[in-house]
Parts: structure tokens; sequence; C-alpha cells
């Protein structure tokens, strides 16, 4: 293998002019003989036993070129990248160059690369930071969480109201046939939780125990398709009716639902954790807006590819989250009419942010020289076991070292940007929600579509890790 040239085109892309020679070319025929010989028929010989000069002297000689080709491109290609040290960041695009003989190949492969960046303004930024404060009701409604958490359902011989759990057998008929999906036995249904078709538990409300009842429903004109619009009747008959026992809050309710004694204590424990994870979403809105600043001031050509594999990336954590949440991709799929080709479109924008955000990270780390010592790896270790409850050993079973290492250099890349920084009053509410406002009626005015709320890809972002502990302020009165 041989590289005739090398030339940087646009995009971050180098097309690479590779020359395969008669040995290596050589070799790989003999490679796509012995892989394709089985196949081939030849009269008088066993199926694989004919020899390699007898089946190029039946179809020509070229008849091991195309199989041998795709055996000798990867290596020569590698060969030539590792030579030109380049660093890739996708797959190349492949065209011949002249003839292909016994001699050997030419052949132009045009690839991505990582780009060429040029840090634009990353410290001394300044960016809005919210003052954390919590109120007497924010703590209030912990304590309510707390209250339905720990309330029980107990049975009632009255009419069902809302608010109720009614549990019930239904069964669903269109045009006097049932229809799939449309049956339960015993099933819990919270009235007014809105969980079932509109107007089904608003007829359930004023029935006992014992009472059975037709149902009369028209699903929504955007149901899915079998029964959008459709007029049906449900069978109920109603088993239990059940209603909340809220308990009293007092000491005794502290004692029961935490390791406090008293109420009081509890609701200071309350307002603590409250204004800590408080502190800890203003410090990463701040970290946000700060790094979105570095990435927008970066001067980088990024290449498609880049954006491509993030947003393929973002896909892929998407269908983890609806794996998890227990529903098959291909039906939630089904079921919201989605497309794939869309989904990976609208990941493009956040992807493209992403990258930046990568290649941001990246130059700070190397124009600030960023490393992370084996000792700071290890205490990392040791605080993400201490955190999770688990030994470190086991810790490092799921974590390499040099993951590790990476992320504390990243969060050190961020602590430059943030650390040099200026918080500033963030806009009051009323004036954002009076520009909105505004934004909107012009919006109207003018007849203009609001672009479609993007789905699927989670936007990811390059700051401290989530168990990472936010600096301490002062806790807001």
């Amino acid at each position: 293998m041989s590289v005739k040239s090398c030339e940087k085109v646009e995009k971050s892309q180098v097309a690479l002019t590779i020359e395969v020679g008669s040995a290596e070319f050589e070799a790989a025929i003999e490679k796509a003989y012995q892989k394709m010989r089985k196949k081939i028929n030849v009269p008088g010989f066993r199926p694989g036993k004919a020899p390699r000069k007898i089946i190029e002297g039946m179809y020509g000689a070229e008849v091991f070129f195309e199989e041998a080709i795709n055996i000798a491109f990867p290596e020569a290609y590698e060969a030539a990248v590792k030579e030109q040290e380049l660093q890739v960041v996708g797959y190349p695009s492949v065209e011949m160059v002249g003839e292909v003989t016994k001699e050997g190949f030419t052949f132009k492969a045009t690839t991505p690369v990582y780009p060429e960046v040029t840090l634009g303004e990353y410290k001394g930024l300044s960016a809005p930071k919210d003052e954390v404060k919590v109120t007497a009701s924010d703590v209030d409604e912990r304590l309510k969480q707390l209250s339905d958490r720990n309330t029980r359902l107990v049975s009632v011989e009255r009419e069902a109201k809302e608010g109720d759990t009614a549990v019930i057998d239904f069964e669903g008929f269109l045009n006097g046939e049932p229809f799939d999906g449309g049956k339960g036995e015993n099933h819990s249904l919270e009235l007014g939780s809105h969980s079932f078709v509109p107007g089904f538990e608003e007829q359930v409300i004023g029935m006992k125990a014992g009472d059975e009842k037709d149902i009369d429903i028209t699903f929504p004109e955007d149901y899915h398709a079998d029964l959008a619009g459709k007029a049906v009747v449900f069978k109920v008959k109603v088993h239990e009716v059940k209603e909340k026992e809220v308990p009293v809050m007092d000491d005794e309710f502290a004692k029961d639902v935490s390791e406090f004694d008293t109420l009081k204590d509890l609701k200071a424990d309350l307002k603590k954790k409250i204004t800590e994870e408080r502190q800890k979403e203003a410090d990463r809105a701040f970290e946000d807006a700060l790094m979105e600043q570095v990435a927008a001031n970066i001067t980088a050509d990024v290449p498609d590819a880049m954006i491509e594999t993030q947003a393929r990336q973002f896909l892929d954590n998407f269908k983890m989250q609806i794996a998890q949440s227990g529903i098959p991709y291909d039906q939630y799929m089904q079921m919201t009419g989605m497309d794939e080709g869309k989904l990976l479109e609208d990941a493009k924008e956040p992807a493209t942010r992403q990258v930046r955000m990568d290649l941001a990270v990246a130059a700070i780390i190397k124009a600030e020289n960023l490393d992370a010592t084996d000792e700071e790896v290890e205490a990392e270790f040791k605080r993400l076991a201490e955190q999770y409850g688990m030994d470190v050993e086991m810790v490092k079973k799921y974590l390499q070292a040099e993951q590790v290492k990476d992320q504390l250099i990243s969060q050190k890349a961020v602590a430059v940007v943030v650390d040099s920084a200026t918080a500033t009053k963030p806009e009051k509410k009323t004036a954002k929600k009076a520009a909105k406002k505004a934004e909107d009626e012009a919006e109207a005015a003018e007849g203009e579509e609001k672009p479609a709320k993007k789905p699927a890809a989670k936007k990811k972002t390059t700051k401290k890790a989530e168990t990472e502990e936010a600096p301490a302020e002062k806790d807001a009165e």
C-alpha cells in the first residue's frame, strides 16, 4: 500500500488516494479464491477442489477481483489513515481510480476527520443565575407528596365520587361486537385521573359496589385509527368503592415517614433538601448557559458524520427510555404515528449543539493542558462507591479508570469556564411572560406557523457528572 495523495476538502474531510500493489492484491486474490471456490462449479472437480488457475481459465482472471478488492480495501485504508495520522470520525466514501489489473488497483477514499477547532471567548463570561428561595408552601407541597405516598385506600359503602378509586370490570362493544383492548377485570380506576377515554370516569361517579351500567362513549377523533370518532358502549360493573384515608400531619406522622421525632424537625429537613436540590439545579442551569456560549464561540468546520452519529446516539437513548417504560419501541412508534426518519431529522439541531459543546470542552482541555492524576481518579472511585453504597472494587467493574479520568478532566474544563464567570440576575418572570405574549401575538398577526415541538432526542450536555456535588452556597432564608 502506498498513499499517492492526501488532500483536505470541505467539511473537515480528507481525500486519500491509495494504491494497492501487486503483492498485496495477489494475497487478496488468493484469499478471495479460498472463500469463493466452494460456490463455483467446475466440471470434473468436486465442489471446492478446483485449482485457482483452472477457475481463472474458465471464467477469466478477473473472476476474483471484486471479492479481492473488498478484502484488500479495509487493510489498505486503515494503514493509510495510520500513516497520515488522521483522526477519522466516520465512514469513508470510496471510488475506484483507473482500471483493476493483476498489478493492483488505486482507489480514492474521502473520509471525515476530527475538525480543527479555534476557541473563542471562554473565560470571563456572564450568564443569569436564579437565586434559590424556599417558601413555606414549597415545604407544604413536599409534605403533601409524603402524605400521598402514605395515604391508604379504604372501602366505603356509598356512591363513588371524584377522587375515589372504583374497582371495576368493563368491556367495550362497537356495533354490538367486543373490540380488542376494550376489556378489563378488577381494574382500579381513580375517578378524576383522566386515565380513561373522556367521559368514562364521569359516568362511573355515582355508582356503588354491586352496580352495573352501560356507559356510552364516543372516542376522540385523534384516537388510534380503529376507534377514532366511533361511538361505543362499555358494560361496567363496580365491585368496590374506595376512598383515600389521609394521615394527620402531626409528630406521629413525622415519626412514621422519617427519622425525625417532630413535624417541625421534618419540615426543617425538607427545607434544607429542597434548597440543596434547587441550588444544584441553578448551578447546572448556569453551567449550561455558559457552555452554550463557549460552544457558540468556537470556530470549527464540523463534519456531517459527527452530527449524524450524535443524532443516532440521541435516538438510541430514546429507544432505551421507551424500553424502560415497558413499551416495545415498534409498538410505541405505531401508537404515536412517529417516524424514525423524522426523529433523526429533529435530533440534528440538538446533536449539532452537543457536538460543538464536546469540541469546545476538548479544545479547553488542550488549551489549559488539563489532566487528572491517578490519585484523583482513585478518590473519584471512592466517592462513587460511597454514594451508591457499593464496594470500590465493584464500582471498578462497571467503570473503566480511563472513563473516570476523562470525566474528571471534562469537569475541570467546565470549571475553568464557571470559575471565571459572573452570575447576573435573571430577567423577571413577569417581563419574560410579557415578552413571550408579545412575540406570540406578533406571530399570530403575521400568520406564522409555530414550529412543532421536537420529540424524542434528549439533549445531552457536557457538564459535571450528575453525581457531582454543587458548590455550596449560603442557604436561602
